[in-house]
């Protein structure tokens, strides 16, 4: 039959009831046949885009029928009469957030062909052109009344989501990527088969967003602008701010959303300390600078108009030393996250302790997280910011040797993979033999992603030229993240044991 097959999706149209009825009182012959035509005419004037056919030579071999209902009604305990008004019509609601899968059939000649696949399909699209929440749908278990005498409905449907029993409604709703929500009672008593039980199925659409404003609208496409950073000596502080305010213009005339510094990049101050040969000394005379770099460049975020990640500097707190990175956003204010796992060079020879606290920073451009060289190292600190919804996580980076760099490079690698986010990394190259510890640099900066189809075969969106100066751009979209979160080829994130592990944060992870 295939062969001859001539197959068309379209909208339902008035003249087509009489093939519709046909379809459905051979379908449910069990459960009172077709809908009346007045039943199926409305639904068609009410939402006519929900009234889905499938035909093969102008012959209807397939229907999917659905209004538009409140998700906040519809996804608790309910009936299939609640959906029924006056003269057996179904209720629409124009302003549902929400569609109702009323039912799916396909001509049993035509099974076997995943055709109820294709219906499904557009009913998911019509849900996302339509920016709806959910489908919903009340799904009857016909093969129940098979297994009742030695199952529960409850116990019946972890054993159909097992595979150990096939139901022809419920396996083909879970082989769909719908949910089972909770086990309805009485949904539709004269279904006999399902013993008036039924599921409730629910569809999530991953790019729902809530009405709101254009200016309150949060970007989906998001442009990174990383500067590889070289060292080299100054004479002044006003000297390197003129550097980090020529990069910073540069990188907002290419309309980038965030501007990303290296790891100490104003390392070249240390040059000027009175004692260079004090290391301790010299780190804490560089973190004199620190609260003027980030009042300055705060500035530099407004004027500009651009995020920006100020790479890390030593701060000064009750005579302790930290390394740290201030988020600048372009609305003002400013943010930090300390540098939370110490080197043994920082701790050895500038005795710099780690933070104690771990943050993710909403943003006009995404929700991210500032892990600082070899934090990265870490993997439990990347999951952790994964559990508070991260998209782009930035790793301002120092390191001298190429093994030093392949750690972090690597370890940055992973955790787009297993966060199922962007990961940024930005260095320093040049060399400062004025500076004890710090005379040589080795760097790549690149952006990763995750790994699946909608991204480069080899997960790295951009990458610059080793220990050469540039400024990189990256484009970043983030709904392919919730694409991949959701139905990508493999789901890092859901398909967690958390029956067996977890990883726990002993302190509060701060939302700001």
């Amino acid at each position: 039959m295939s062969e001859d097959m001539h197959l068309k999706i379209r909208n339902l149209t008035t003249s087509d009831y009489d093939q519709v009825k046909e379809l459905m009182d051979d379908i449910y012959d069990d459960i009172g046949g077709a809908w009346p035509k007045l039943t199926i005419n409305k639904l068609i004037s009410d939402f006519p885009e929900g009234q889905i056919c499938l035909e093969d030579h102008e012959k209807i071999v397939g229907i999917a029928l659905s209004v538009q209902v409140s998700y906040q009604r519809f996804s608790n305990p309910h009936t299939y009469d609640d959906l029924i008004g006056q003269k057996e019509t179904i209720l629409n609601d124009r302003n549902g957030d929400a569609m109702y899968g009323l039912d799916v059939l396909i001509h049993p000649e035509y099974r076997g062909f995943r055709l109820g696949r294709r219906l499904y399909e557009a009913r998911k699209e019509l849900c996302r052109q339509h920016n709806l929440r959910a489908i919903l749908a009340g799904g009857r278990i016909p093969s129940y009344y098979q297994h009742s005498d030695e199952l529960s409905p409850a116990e019946y449907l972890e054993a159909v989501r097992e595979r150990k029993i096939y139901d022809p409604i419920l396996s083909f709703q879970l082989s769909n990527d719908f949910q089972v929500t909770r086990l309805l009672k009485s949904y539709l008593p004269e279904d006999e088969k399902s013993e008036g039980y039924a599921t409730l199925l629910e569809w999530k659409n991953i790019f729902f967003e809530p009405e709101t404003t254009v200016i309150e609208s949060r970007k989906t496409q998001v442009r990174i602008g990383a500067v590889q950073w070289q060292m080299r000596e100054v004479e002044s502080v006003d000297e390197l701010l003129k550097q980090v305010e020529y990069f910073v213009d540069a990188v907002s005339d290419y309309k980038s959303d965030f501007a990303v510094l290296p790891e100490f990049f104003n390392a070249p101050l240390m040059g000027l300390s009175p004692d260079q040969s004090n290391q301790t000394e010299a780190i804490r005379f560089l973190a004199s600078f620190t609260e003027r770099f980030k009042t300055e460049m705060s500035q530099m975020a407004v004027s500009y108009n651009i995020n920006i990640i100020t790479g890390s500097m030593p701060i000064m707190e009750d005579e302790t030393a930290y390394n740290v990175s201030y988020l600048c956003r372009r609305d003002g204010t400013v943010e930090e996250q300390k540098k939370i796992h110490i080197t043994p060079h920082e701790r050895r020879d500038w005795v710099i302790q780690g933070g104690n606290e771990l943050r993710v920073f909403d943003t006009d451009a995404g929700r991210v997280g500032i892990l600082i060289c070899y934090d990265v190292e870490f993997p439990e600190l990347g999951r952790l910011l994964a559990h508070q919804d991260m998209d782009i996580l930035f790793v301002p980076f120092w390191t001298d040797t190429k093994n030093g760099y392949l750690r972090v490079r690597n370890c940055a690698q992973a955790r787009a993979i297993e966060n199922e986010c962007y990961v940024v990394i930005c260095g320093s190259c040049g060399n400062l033999p004025q500076v004890e510890n710090l005379d040589i640099q080795y760097a790549q900066s690149a952006v990763f992603s995750p790994s699946d189809f909608s991204y480069p075969h080899d997960a790295i969106m951009a990458e610059t030229t080793p220990n050469t100066e540039m400024i990189m751009f990256s484009d970043l979209d983030l709904d392919k993240l919730k694409l991949t979160r959701s139905e990508g080829s493999v789901n890092n994130l859901k398909d967690r044991r958390t029956d067996l592990y977890s990883v726990n944060w002993t302190r509060e992870i701060i939302t700001k």
